[in-house]
């Protein structure tokens, strides 16, 4: 089950923090500008966190590479963030090969899922 679709904007996530509040921003009209590192997920990577927050910016899972990922032992809600670029997507797979995909995440945008019965993340091009 899907929650909270965000697509993060540099500058109002900069006023957010500057304000000392965080912000949840929905998604933004035109495309996000990633610029590196965030919430402890690096630039070009897809990250899966322990539990539907940012988890004070330490992923359980950083994945680089095309294709399928194994994950384990993930259960009930966790964010996970796709800080790719070049409109590369990743999906949440119930096979742990990567196939019975169930949910797409565009570039730079996170969803809080259910991961009790996933077993892999799949990223692919744009």
């Amino acid at each position: 089950m899907r929650f909270n679709l965000r697509k993060l904007s540099k500058p109002l996530a900069a006023t957010a923090l500057a304000a000392g509040t965080i912000a949840a921003v929905t998604t933004v009209a035109a495309p996000a500008q990633a610029a590196g590192t965030y919430e402890g997920c690096p630039y070009g990577a897809v990250c899966v966190y322990p539990n539907g927050s940012w988890a004070n910016g330490h992923p359980t899972y950083i994945f680089y590479s095309y294709g399928p990922h194994k994950i384990y032992n993930q259960y009930g809600t966790h964010r996970v963030f796709n800080n790719q670029y070049g409109g590369a997507g990743s999906w949440i797979c119930k096979g742990a090969d990567g196939t019975n995909c169930t949910n797409y995440n565009a570039q730079y945008t996170y969803w809080d899922y259910n991961l009790t019965p996933i077993n892999s993340v799949k990223l692919v091009k744009g």
